[in-house]
C-alpha cells in the first residue's frame, strides 16, 4: 500500500499483504482491481490464481495459475487506479490530470480544495502531488458517492491525505474555516460560476483556480464571473493522440497504392554475381507507428485563473 508517514515521499513499499489492493494486469487493455484475501482465488481465462500465493511477493511480480498462465500484480498508482476504478460519474483522465496539476502549481505541502469528488480519479493524483505534508479537502453533494470515495481513498492508501465532505458547493460555497488558506481550488460543477466568489475567498493571495467544463457555454459564463477578482484567465482543451508501435516488414513492392507522391520506382530483385537473389532493403524488418483507432477526443475544457493581489 501507499506509504505516507510524513517523513517519506508517497511510495509503495514492502511486500503484498493480506487486505492490500492490487491491480491485476492481464494485458494492456485488461486490468482489474483486486483486494487480496488469503482464502480467495481469482479465476480468468488464464486459470485459477490463489491469493495466498501473492502474499509476500513484491508489487510487479509475475504469478502463475494452475494452468501455467500468468498475470502481473501491480501497485495501485493513481495512473492505474484511474483506469480501473468504478465510474460513479464521468472522470478525468491522465492527460487532463497531469496538465491541471502543473498549471495549478500543486507541490508537496499544498492545501487543495476540490468540488466535486465524483469517482475520485483526480483526487487520488492530487493526494500524491501534495504528499507527504499537504492535504486535499474534497466535497460532493451526494452522500453515498462521498462515502464510496472515502472507502476508495482508504483502499489506495491516501486516506490520511484526503478529507471528504458532503456539501453543495454551488449553493453553499466552501466552508469558512478554509478562508485564505488554500493554495489551489479545483471546480468540476455543472454551474461553476456560482462557486467563483466563494473560491476566491478560500485562496491565498496569488492562489490558482481551475474549472473543468465539458461545454464551451459553461466556459464563457465562468470566464465572465472570473473577471472581477481573477487575472491571467486562460482556457485549454487537452487532446491526447496515442500511437501503436510494432515491428513489421515494409515492402514497397507490394503495389503502387503504398507509394508516396513523388517516390522513386520500386527496385526489382537483383541477382548477385553468385546467382543468389538479393532483396531490396525495403522488405527488411522495420518499426511501424500509427495512430490508435480508439484514441479519445474531446473530454472537456480547463479554465485557469489566478487570484488578484491586493493593491
Amino acid at each position: 500500500m501507499l506509504c505516507s508517514d510524513g517523513k517519506k515521499k508517497l511510495s509503495f513499499c514492502g511486500s503484498i499483504k493480506d487486505g492490500d489492493l492490487v491491480i491485476v494486469y492481464e494485458k494492456r487493455d485488461v486490468m482489474k482491481a483486486v483486494k487480496v484475501c488469503e482464502t480467495s482465488v481469482l479465476q480468468n481465462r488464464f486459470g485459477v490464481f490463489k491469493h495466498s500465493d501473492w502474499i509476500g511477493k513484491p508489487f510487479g511480480s509475475k504469478v502463475l495459475s494452475n494452468k501455467g498462465g500468468f498475470v502481473y500484480l501491480l501497485a495501485p498508482t493513481p495512473e492505474l487506479w484511474t483506469l480501473v476504478l468504478s465510474h460513479r460519474t464521468q472522470i478525468l483522465y491522465i492527460a487532463d490530470i497531469s496538465f491541471l496539476i502543473t498549471y495549478l502549481e500543486i507541490v508537496p505541502g499544498s492545501l487543495v480544495l476540490e468540488s466535486g469528488t465524483g469517482s475520485g480519479s483526480l483526487t487520488t493524483s492530487l493526494a500524491r502531488a501534495v504528499a507527504p505534508t499537504g492535504h486535499v479537502h474534497t466535497f460532493d453533494f451526494h452522500q453515498q458517492r462521498a462515502a464510496s470515495a472515502r472507502e476508495d481513498f482508504q483502499s489506495t492508501g491516501v486516506g490520511n491525505l484526503v478529507t471528504v465532505g458532503v456539501r453543495d458547493i454551488q449553493g453553499e460555497g466552501f466552508p469558512d474555516e478554509y478562508s485564505g488558506l488554500a493554495d489551489s481550488v479545483f471546480l468540476d460543477l455543472p454551474q461553476p460560476w456560482l462557486a467563483i466568489l466563494s473560491a476566491g475567498k478560500m485562496l491565498k493571495q496569488d492562489g490558482t483556480l481551475c474549472s473543468f467544463s465539458p461545454c464551451i457555454e459553461q466556459v464563457q459564463r465562468t470566464c465572465e464571473a472570473l473577471k472581477s477578482d481573477f487575472r491571467d484567465i486562460r482556457t485549454f482543451e487537452v487532446l491526447l493522440r496515442t500511437f501503436e508501435v510494432h515491428e513489421g516488414k515494409m515492402d514497397s513492392c507490394q503495389g503502387d497504392e503504398g507509394l508516396s507522391v513523388g517516390s522513386p520506382p520500386c527496385k526489382r530483385r537483383q541477382r548477385s554475381s553468385e546467382g543468389s537473389t538479393v532483396q531490396d532493403r525495403s522488405s527488411s524488418p522495420t518499426i511501424k507507428a500509427r495512430p490508435c483507432a480508439d484514441a479519445r477526443g474531446h473530454t472537456g475544457y480547463l479554465t485557469f485563473s489566478r487570484l488578484k493581489c491586493l493593491s
